[in-house]
């Protein structure tokens, strides 16, 4: 008969192979639910987004429908983030990245339904196809604000160990980023989700992200 000693040891490796086990395949069930996800998602949404398009483009005709934005990804990754063009052309004239305030004058008046909604992220269900995003996750930074918040938080850089998502931890119980102190917090709730990630969290994550779709903190 085994000794006591080698039965736990014996049985601490083998919870270790189920833990390993466990993630692995909580992993292949998140990249399938993107991608049926994101999939589905489109295709439900598309004639609202084609709405939208209109609306933009009689409003402000003189850019895109489309706003592209590189943003940093999975392991410091670039990336280019699509999302509906819900501010004026020369939003950021001053050359110089910001966040949203309230009552932003850069927002284009017909727009701010889309925002309050977050209609305007939908065009990222095409990222999650790419495979550079993924439904759940930290939110995607500009390089040049990732570059500071970094410098203002030592645990940042912690968020590029996962995909960056359409929702996540942080977008559900902390809202927009208005300064510093905002961003701290919402580290804090990514670092979480990271630590926690499971099928249970992600699910709860994204039956949570519909309340957002009446968001009145939206800016």
């Amino acid at each position: 008969m085994p000794e006591p000693i080698t039965m736990v040891m014996v049985g601490a490796g083998s919870g270790g192979v189920l833990f390993e086990l466990a993630r692995r395949h909580f992993r292949i069930f998140k990249e399938l639910l993107d991608v049926v996800g994101a999939a589905v998602s489109l295709m439900v949404f598309l004639p609202v987004m084609v709405v939208c398009a209109i609306l933009i483009k009689l409003a402000d005709p003189s850019a895109p429908v489309l706003y592209e934005q590189v943003r940093v990804g999975l392991n410091g990754r670039l990336f280019k983030i699509y999302k509906l063009r819900t501010m004026y052309a020369d939003a950021e004239k001053a050359g110089r990245a910001q966040w949203a305030g309230a009552h932003d004058p850069r927002v284009i008046p017909i727009c701010r339904w889309m925002r309050r909604s977050h209609i305007d992220e939908l065009p990222q269900l095409i990222n999650i196809l790419c495979g550079e995003m993924s439904l759940v996750g930290p939110r995607p930074e500009r390089p040049e604000m990732f570059a500071q918040l970094s410098q203002d938080l030592p645990d940042f850089e912690q968020r590029l160990a996962v995909k960056p998502g359409l929702t996540g931890l942080a977008q559900v119980r902390n809202g927009y980023d208005t300064d510093v102190e905002s961003v701290r917090r919402k580290l804090q709730y990514d670092l979480e989700y990271i630590e926690k990630m499971s099928l249970g969290l992600e699910l709860r994550l994204l039956f949570a992200t519909v309340s957002k779709f009446r968001d009145r903190t939206a800016r």
